[in-house]
C-alpha cells in the first residue's frame, strides 16, 4: 500500500511542470515563443526530421519500460527490494515511473537532492551519505516534522558522526528516532568503517544514543572495479558476506528495534551478486529487507555499464536481447567537414559524458530521407570534445568519409548516464522513430 501511495503522491506535483511555461533557450527546443510543457507532444516534433534544436538528449520510451519491468523481475526474482539511486537522473517524472513500478524508495546522495525529492512527493528516502553539516541535518529534521509519513534514513560510520547527530536531533527537538545504517567501508576507498569491530562499536553507539535508532547495515561494493573481473567479483562476495556477518553480529546484540532490519548495498554493476549474498541472511530475530540501490539500470548506456550489464546476463544466464536496453542518446547536428576523415558536431562536453568514456557514434541520419538511420561502421569514433564541440574521426576507406555531410544528424550513444543527465534541465521522451511524446525534467 505504501508503494502505490507513494507513486500516487507525486501526481499534483508532476502536474506543475507540465503547467510550467518554457521559454526560448532551453537545450533542444526549437521554440521561439513561451509554450506549456504539456503542449510538447502536441507539436509534433520529430528528431529525424530535424525539428529540434541540436544538439539534443532523448530518452526512448520503450527502452525505459522495458528497463522498468526488468527491475521489478529481478527484484521479485531474488526477494530484494530496489531504492534506486536518484543522482542518476533527478528527475521527478523517473522517481514516480521507478516508484509506480514497485520502488521501496529513492535513494539519494545529498539534502538538496533529497528537498527536491520531497517536493516532489518521494516520501522514503535513504541517504547513501554521512549526515554531518548542521544545516543538512536542520533540512533533514525538518522534513520529518513537515510530514510524520516521510521516512528518512541516513548512514553513519563513526563515533563522532554518531555524537553529532545524536545532541542535533536533541537539540532541534526531533519527535521521533532518526534511523540510522551503519556503514561498512573499504580499505582506500570511499566513506565507511574499515574493520568489523569498528563498524560494531558504531552500531552500538548509534543505537544507544538518545534520539538515534539503528536501522541496518549498509556499503557500496560499487568500488570494487578492476582490470581483473574474477577478483573483482570475489571481491564483491567477500564484501557482501562481511555486510551480513556484520548485520548478524548487531542482531545477536539485539541492536536493532524497528520491524524490520535494512541490509543495503548493490550499485549498477554487481547487484546480482549483491542480491543473491543478501539472500543468503535469514535465522535473525526479525525480517531482514534486502535493499538495492542500482541507479544506471533505468537508462542503461552504450559504454561503461552496457559493458557491465552483459557481463550480468552472463552470469543471470539472460539473453543479450532481453537484458537492460540504452536508453538515453545525444542527437548533435554535422557543422562542418574540414578534412576528409573529419566531421565537427555540434555537441561537447556540456552535453554528454566523457568521465568515463567518449561518446559512442551510432547512426547518422539525412533529414527528410525516408529510410532510417545508418548504422556507422566499424571505426567511427569520437576521439576528442570540446565544450561545444566533438570531433567525429570516420576511416578513410569507408564510403561514410565521403558521405556524410553538414547538416546530417549524428546519434551518439553515453557511458555514464549520471553525468549526462546533469547537463540537461529537460529532456526529450521519444518513441521508437523519434517522434517527441512529452518531456522530462531534472533538478541538478
Amino acid at each position: 500500500m505504501k508503494r502505490n501511495a507513494s507513486a500516487r503522491a507525486t501526481s499534483a506535483p508532476l502536474l506543475s511542470l507540465e503547467k510550467q511555461l518554457l521559454h526560448p533557450g532551453v537545450k533542444g527546443l526549437p521554440i521561439t515563443a513561451p509554450l506549456p510543457q504539456s503542449a510538447i507532444g502536441a507539436q509534433q516534433w520529430n528528431v529525424l526530421r530535424a525539428d529540434t534544436s541540436f544538439p539534443v538528449a532523448v530518452l526512448k520510451i520503450s527502452a525505459l519500460q522495458h528497463n522498468l519491468r526488468w527491475m521489478r523481475a529481478f527484484c521479485d526474482r531474488y526477494g530484494a527490494q530496489l531504492a534506486p539511486h536518484g543522482k542518476t537522473t533527478m528527475s521527478p517524472q523517473l522517481f514516480s515511473a521507478q516508484l509506480a513500478n514497485g520502488a521501496w524508495g529513492i535513494t539519494l546522495a545529498t539534502m538538496a537532492q533529497v528537498q527536491t525529492a520531497f517536493r516532489y512527493g518521494v516520501r522514503r528516502v535513504l541517504l547513501a551519505n554521512q549526515l554531518v553539516a548542521p544545516a543538512d541535518i536542520k533540512m533533514a529534521v525538518s522534513l520529518m516534522r513537515q510530514d510524520s509519513g516521510f521516512e528518512f534514513f541516513a548512514l553513519v560510520d563513526s563515533s563522532a558522526g554518531v555524537a553529532r547527530l545524536s545532541q542535533a536531533v536533541s537539540r532541534l527537538g526531533l519527535e521521533r528516532p532518526l534511523p540510522l545504517l551503519v556503514e561498512l567501508g573499504l580499505a582506500g576507498k570511499r566513506a565507511g568503517c574499515r574493520s568489523m569491530d569498528e563498524a560494531l562499536k558504531v552500531a552500538r553507539e548509534a543505537a544507544a544514543a538518545p534520539g538515534l535508532e539503528l536501522a541496518g547495515i549498509e556499503g557500496y561494493e560499487g568500488l570494487l572495479h578492476s582490470h581483473d573481473r574474477e577478483q573483482d567479483h570475489k571481491g564483491v562476495r567477500d564484501f557482501v558476506a562481511g555486510l551480513s556477518d556484520l548485520l548478524r553480529r548487531a542482531d545477536a546484540e539485539q541492536l536493532f528495534t524497528r520491524d524490520r532490519i535494512l541490509l543495503s548495498a548493490g550499485g549498477s554493476a554487481y547487484f546480482d551478486l549483491v542480491a543473491g549474498g543478501f539472500a543468503q541472511v535469514d535465522g535473525l530475530s526479525r525480517p531482514v529487507l534486502p535493499l538495492l540501490r542500482s541507479g544506471c539500470y533505468l537508462t542503461n548506456d552504450h559504454g561503461h555499464y552496457h559493458d557491465l550489464i552483459a557481463e550480468l546476463n552472463t552470469r543471470e544466464r539472460v539473453p543479450a536481447e532481453q537484458g537492460l536496453r540504452p536508453a538515453l542518446e545525444v542527437w548533435s547536428m554535422v557543422l562542418s567537414r574540414p578534412e576528409p576523415t573529419l566531421a565537427i558536431l555540434s555537441m561537447g562536453k556540456r552535453d554528454a559524458s566523457y568521465d568515463i568514456d567518449l561518446p559512442h557514434a551510432l547512426a547518422w541520419h539525412r533529414p527528410g530521407a525516408a529510410a532510417a538511420p545508418a548504422a556507422f561502421p566499424d571505426g567511427c569514433r569520437i576521439e576528442k570534445m570540446n565544450d561545444q564541440h566533438a570531433y567525429l574521426r570516420l576511416p578513410a576507406d569507408a564510403a561514410i568519409a565521403a558521405g556524410l555531410a553538414v547538416g546530417d544528424i549524428v546519434g551518439c550513444g553515453i557511458s555514464h548516464p549520471c553525468t549526462t543527465f546533469d547537463k540537461w534541465p529537460l529532456l526529450l521522451a521519444v518513441d521508437d522513430d523519434y517522434s517527441v511524446r512529452h518531456a522530462i525534467n531534472t533538478f541538478f
